[in-house]
């Protein structure tokens, strides 16, 4: 595969702002993760990866999250919809992990069935988030669950699927957006087969891995082992996740755009304490 991966994890519009915030910090300090060999986003970071693998400048993506969020919706899960997720994820869960699939599919028929805003509208606000909507030369990956079958599917140009249309699949966060249709599919968020889906950046030497979220929930797969994974099979490996300090701006909703600009400066500030490790693992 490639020498240097970038995996960006999913963490809603917080996590879009902290992603942004950190590597616009580290490019600042001369660490540029933008270019990448291959660049692997889920959910999140799936918006993220689009921006930054067509070549968008990630300063004036960082500069953006810093606007006021006028007229953006504060999406927030209802207590029923977390109610039936809890049970579908956990209740099976316990029967083993290889029900994974199944799991999957018991949230995709939660997702199908929950009224949300109309599937153009959500599609028209992601697009709006995409500067460049075509797909890049580079090797963009990114993660989505099929809504009927549980499949976890890996979204690419040579998938058949638009760039606007993927994303916004990777990001159709159950019982909140609707699932996406692309290439004849129903699809919703790849954060639920894991948070980052760190362990498609296999067979590269060196990964970052950007993780808003690290913590794994029933037979959502944590980062820690995918990250023990890639490290096992060779690979120099360094896994960020948010400080205290960024915990703090995000607050406890990630899909609240009012927390927006804290969290992206809370990702830049952050930059400073994380450029060593991280440079240490991209440069030679």
């Amino acid at each position: 595969m490639t020498e240097r991966a970038l995996v960006l994890g999913g963490g809603g519009i917080t996590g879009i702002a902290w992603e942004l915030g950190l590597l616009a910090g580290l490019a600042e300090r001369g660490v540029v993760l933008s270019g990448a060999g291959l660049i692997i986003g889920t959910s999140a970071g799936s918006v993220v990866g689009a921006q930054i693998a067509t070549g968008v400048d990630v300063e004036e993506r960082y500069t953006a999250q810093l606007a006021p969020p006028d007229g953006e919706v504060v999406a927030r899960f209802g207590r029923a919809t977390m109610v039936r997720l809890g049970l579908a994820m956990i209740g099976p869960a316990m029967i083993g992990r290889g029900d994974a699939r199944r799991v999957r599919s018991r949230i995709g028929s939660i997702a199908l069935r929950t009224r949300t805003v109309p599937e153009s509208e959500r599609i028209a606000v992601i697009a709006r988030r995409l500067p460049v909507r075509e797909w890049p030369e580079r090797a963009l990956r990114v993660t989505a669950v099929d809504a009927h079958t549980g499949e976890f599917v890996v979204l690419d140009r040579d998938s058949g699927v638009s760039l606007v249309e993927a994303v916004a699949a990777s990001c159709a966060v159950p019982g909140v957006w609707p699932p996406v249709t692309a290439g004849g599919r129903r699809f919703i968020d790849g954060g639920m087969r894991s948070t980052a889906n760190a362990d498609l950046a296999g067979g590269s030497a060196r990964v970052v891995v950007l993780a808003p979220v690290t913590r794994g929930i029933g037979p959502l797969t944590g980062v820690a082992p995918q990250v023990a994974g890639l490290r096992a099979a060779g690979a120099r490996v360094a896994l960020v996740s948010p400080d205290e300090a960024a915990v703090r701006a995000i607050g406890r909703n990630v899909l609240d755009p009012t927390r927006r600009a804290a969290a992206a400066r809370a990702g830049r500030v952050q930059a400073a304490a994380v450029a060593d490790e991280v440079t240490a693992v991209w440069e030679d």
